[in-house]
Order: C-alpha cells, then structure tokens, then sequence
C-alpha cells in the first residue's frame, strides 16, 4: 500500500504518521518527530494499567517494540483475536491498513512507524512491484533483527542531535524496510538486479555537495538525490563504487576539513567543531580521536598554532 493513498480500498481514510500521535489519548514520553530525520518515527510509550482503545486503519505499517516489563494484551485485528503476555525483547507488526483494537495492560512500548513508500523503495531495489508486497500481521515475535534495530534507534533517541544522526537513522530505516520484505512479505522477492557503480562525475557532485554541507546534517535521502536513485540504491551503489558508506565518508571529509581549519586558520577548536557539523567540542574531541588517533589540541600544536609562533631563522 502506498502512503500517498489516504483512502484505503474501502474507502475509509488512513491515519497518516503525523495525525496518529493526536489521535492516541497519551503523548509519547520521547519521540524522534522534533529531530527532523526522515525513515522511520519512533514514539516511545510508558506502561498502560487500562488499555482500551480502537484505532483507524493506518497509512504506514507500525512495529511495536517492548524494550522493558511485561504485560497482558489483547489485540483485535483483521477479524482475529489473539491474547498473550508481551514482555522485554518481544515485538508485534501491523500492516498499514488495518483496524485495531487493543485491551489490557501494555509495558514500555516503542512504537517504530515504517512509511509504507521505504519499504515499497526496498521492494523495487529487490525487482519487486508494490503490487506484490504484504506485509503479514504478527502479534507477538522475539525477531533479534528488529530488537538490534530498534535499540540503535532508542539509542539515538537518547543522545544529543548530531549531524551524523541523519545519515545513521537512514540506514537503519532502509535496513529495517528490507528485512521487513525478507522475513514478513507475504509474497516473494524476485532475485535483485545488477546495478553499475556510480560515475566519476556522480562522485563528484556528491562531494561537492557533502563539502558545502559539514556544517550540518546530511541525509541519506539528500544524496540519493542529487544522482536520482533511491536512499536503498545509493546506499549500496556509493559503496560499491568508492569502499566505503556513505555515513563514513562524510564524516572523513568532516575531519580532514577540521585539520585544514586548525593547521592554516587561527579559528578556535569550539568553532572548529561547529564548523564541521559537530554539536559540541567534546564530541568532535572523540570523533577526532577516533579517527586519527590524536585530539585536536595535540593535533593543533604540532601542525598549526605551535609552527605559527615559532620565530622565523
């Protein structure tokens, strides 16, 4: 099902990802809606002693995932009833699509809503049409994939915005979609076609384009764009052609333009970390570290400021 389609086949009007978080009688305890990321939304739910509520068909599909507790729940779905205990680690699907009812007690719940048009990207990325994607109604499963997946994005939830989140939550998102085909589709996959590397001009624009924005986040949707694939297509194309992800070369260009800024200008390491797309000081300090093996001070005192005040012979 497309998100685009409002209205589904019998004419009743889908709940989009905006709407539902208005619609449900609790507000999230965090959400990742004020992050600006695109890919999946996470709404992360305290525990529920009461719970009884029917909600509307949604336009996206939603994964719910119990990080912690345990609880008794009743779920009414497409004509079936199914009553179990949802404890830590355990997950439940619902297909864009469906009505819902729910009763009883609920635990923490992580609500991840995957837009129905990522996993249609990833159906075509794999030789599917939309036509042939259903995603199957699962009430209860113990999928490690989804736990791993869903933990990376509560993880993200709990630190501070950072440019590189884009990228991250993107290649969750996409890698989400996939295995949501592989192991949940109701029907097949047809065997993925070949695609050729991304060009010597492709390359190019990209950097160009990474270049003129270190001083922020860069999503993988944005790049994906300028060379006109998909995020699922660039993520595997970019690698293919230059060794690395995506998410990895921005932040090595993000760092071999701090060097240059330390080594050839008097700007100072806080500004420095701000110019590079880095929230604070002391996470480009350990960014920095990382990925040369020395801080931005040392680094600062043997190729910049210290050969600036040594006297000339």
């Amino acid at each position: 099902m497309n998100e685009l389609h409002s209205i589904s086949p019998s004419g009743q009007k889908l709940v989009s990802i905006e709407e539902i978080v208005d619609i449900k009688p609790r507000r999230p305890m965090a959400t990742t809606r004020d992050r600006g990321w695109s890919g999946v939304t996470v709404d992360l739910y305290r525990p529920r002693l009461d719970c009884s509520q029917t909600y509307p068909a949604l336009d996206h599909h939603l994964i719910s995932y119990c990080p912690s507790g345990r609880a008794r729940l009743i779920q009414r779905r497409d004509g079936v009833v199914h009553e179990g205990t949802i404890s830590a680690g355990m997950s439940l699907l619902m297909p864009a699509g469906c009505v819902s009812t729910w009763e009883g007690r609920t635990p923490t719940s992580a609500r991840l809503r995957v837009p129905a048009r990522l996993v249609a990207a990833a159906g075509e990325e794999l030789g599917s049409r939309a036509a042939s994607i259903e995603i199957r109604n699962i009430f209860e499963t113990r999928d490690r994939l989804i736990e791993n997946m869903a933990l990376v994005l509560l993880a993200e939830l709990e630190q501070q915005a950072h440019p590189a989140q884009a990228l991250i939550v993107d290649q969750v998102s996409a890698a989400l979609a996939a295995h949501l085909l592989r192991a949940y589709n109701a029907f097949g996959i047809a065997e993925r076609r070949t695609l050729p590397g991304l060009g010597k001009a492709e390359i190019k624009r990209i950097t160009d384009y990474i270049e003129d924005n270190l001083d922020r986040m860069i999503g993988l949707a944005e790049l994906a764009a300028l060379v006109d694939v998909s995020r699922f297509h660039f993520a595997r194309l970019f690698k293919q052609s230059t060794g690395v992800s995506p998410i990895n070369f921005v932040e090595q260009r993000r760092i071999e333009r701090a060097r240059v800024l330390i080594a050839e200008t008097d700007t100072s390491l806080a500004e420095v970390a701000l110019a590079t797309g880095y929230s604070d000081q002391s996470h480009f300090t350990r960014r920095f570290h990382r990925l040369t093996g020395g801080t931005p001070a040392a680094f600062a005192r043997e190729y910049g400021r210290r050969l600036r005040r040594r006297p000339p012979n």
